[in-house]
């Protein structure tokens, strides 16, 4: 195996560098959150069970960042913040979907593969 070329280059990877944003727990409760239209912070964070504030606001600024969410404060007393999916984040949902049914249909095979490897059946 000595310098051979691997087939598969990371950093050339768009899929797995698109992973990386939408593989967190709390990014994808964030975008199911949103799929609905625009909400504002605490109505986002009352969606998500288990989520602290801290966690919340450093996903939607990394979804911001990456073009997927997008931020309007709206000027009152006191200010107003609302969140709602780009048009590149709406074309996130169709996956995030067809990625949540799969998951419905088969964990539980990967929970019974799962306790039969940890049983040493492997």
């Amino acid at each position: 195996m000595a310098g051979t070329t691997p087939d598969i280059s990371l950093e050339a990877c768009s899929y797995s560098r698109v992973l990386e944003i939408v593989s967190s727990k709390w990014t994808a409760l964030v975008l199911y959150a949103l799929e609905g239209g625009t909400i504002r912070y605490g109505e986002i964070q009352r969606r998500i069970e288990g989520i602290s504030q801290k966690m919340l606001t450093q996903t939607l600024k990394q979804l911001e960042r990456d073009g997927l969410v997008r931020r309007k404060v709206v000027p009152s007393v006191p200010p107003i913040v609302e969140y709602s999916l780009t048009p590149l984040g709406e074309t996130l949902i169709p996956c995030m979907l067809m990625l949540k049914s799969w998951a419905s249909a088969h964990y539980g095979a990967v929970k019974a593969a799962r306790e039969e490897y940890d049983r040493g059946a492997y």
